[in-house]
């Protein structure tokens, strides 16, 4: 099964807007998505740049979000742990930093592609706040049951 993932703030394949981004406020943009199959226990989000120089840059790492939600507001706090969604956990970005850090590629580099990952898991991820992208994709092995993406770019 596919999620759909959508933002208001931007269509899929379209310019971030600034004020999400490191050159702006650096708030995290809105997002929704379709709710996940039957037996859907939590969802989590990664966000990344596959086009960063070196490696892809890691942006937000989001897990344990509730079953019965299926949105984020904008500006989701840099908290460990937040309480909207309520019981959800941060893990650290690409910076070493927990939370959402928004696009900012070097001036020069192009056009970047941020990919906005949302996954359906078939069971409850025991990790603590403060996880990695590989941490967190190793506790999801074998539960995730459905995931959907939007791709959203930006370029300095």
């Amino acid at each position: 099964m596919k999620l759909t993932v959508s933002s208001p703030a931007f269509a899929a394949g379209e310019r971030i807007p600034k004020q999400y981004t490191g050159e702006g406020a650096d708030l995290s943009p809105p997002l929704t998505w379709s709710a996940g199959p039957a037996g859907t226990a939590e969802y989590a989000l990664i966000m990344d740049d596959p086009d960063a120089p070196g490696q892809t840059w890691v942006h937000w790492v989001l897990y344990k979000i509730p079953p019965a939600t299926t949105a984020l507001k904008e500006g989701v706090p840099t908290d460990e742990a937040l309480t909207d969604p309520p019981g959800a956990r941060q893990g650290v970005n690409s910076s070493r930093a927990l939370g959402y850090h928004g696009p900012m590629p070097p001036p020069g580099h192009g056009t970047h592609h941020y990919h906005f990952k949302v996954y359906a898991l078939g069971r409850a991820i025991s990790l603590a706040a403060g996880a990695t992208k590989p941490q967190l994709l190793d506790a999801m092995r074998g539960q995730i049951l459905a995931e959907g993406e939007l791709v959203g770019t930006y370029s300095r």
